[in-house]
């Protein structure tokens, strides 16, 4: 029976030292921070216009440059940080003009509040213009309206000539 402790003994003995070993070398398996996607990038990229070609958005911009901060955009969303401090990043490094949209603030309200009026004040022109077109115009003859000052007998004759022969051509 001794022969047999021993043994039992011996295996958890070594059952212990695996198990110690493998503690040792062991090590917490985290998950993988996952690394943002193309279109993640792409998504903030669009938002921004290259600060070094003009009026190319960040996202086409076929540059070393511009594929620099694209690799930029990713490495700040991989460290968390969000699509607003990601564009403050790029405004306070390379000025307001990098931002596909102006901001909304002082003098550039104007972008938003200018356009829209000019198209309402032209629609009304261009109403008043096809009313006042269409509208037609009041026969002066007629209307009984009193004579100008500077109207002479000859006119007056002429007229009354000029009616008389409308109506015998009826």
């Amino acid at each position: 029976m001794k022969n047999y402790e021993l043994r039992i003994t011996n295996y958890v003995l070594l059952a212990l030292v695996l198990i110690a070993l493998t503690g040792l070398f062991h090590q917490a398996a985290f998950a993988q921070e996952a690394t943002p996607t193309d279109d993640e990038v792409n998504a903030i990229a669009k938002q921004l216009y290259c600060p070094v070609c003009e009026n190319t958005p960040l996202d086409v911009c076929p540059t070393e440059a511009c594929r620099q901060w694209r690799e930029l955009i990713r490495d700040q969303l991989a460290e968390g940080k969000t699509e607003q401090e990601i564009k403050d990043y790029f405004v306070a490094n390379y000025g307001a003009r990098v931002l596909s949209e102006p901001p909304r603030t002082g003098f550039n309200w104007l972008v938003y509040i200018v356009p829209p009026v000019l198209i309402l004040v032209g629609a009304y022109i261009l109403f008043n213009s096809f009313r006042a077109w269409i509208k037609p115009k009041s026969a002066e003859a007629g209307s009984g309206q009193k004579k100008e000052a500077g109207a002479s007998s000859s006119d007056d004759e002429y007229i009354k000539r000029l009616e008389e022969e409308l109506k015998n051509r009826k």
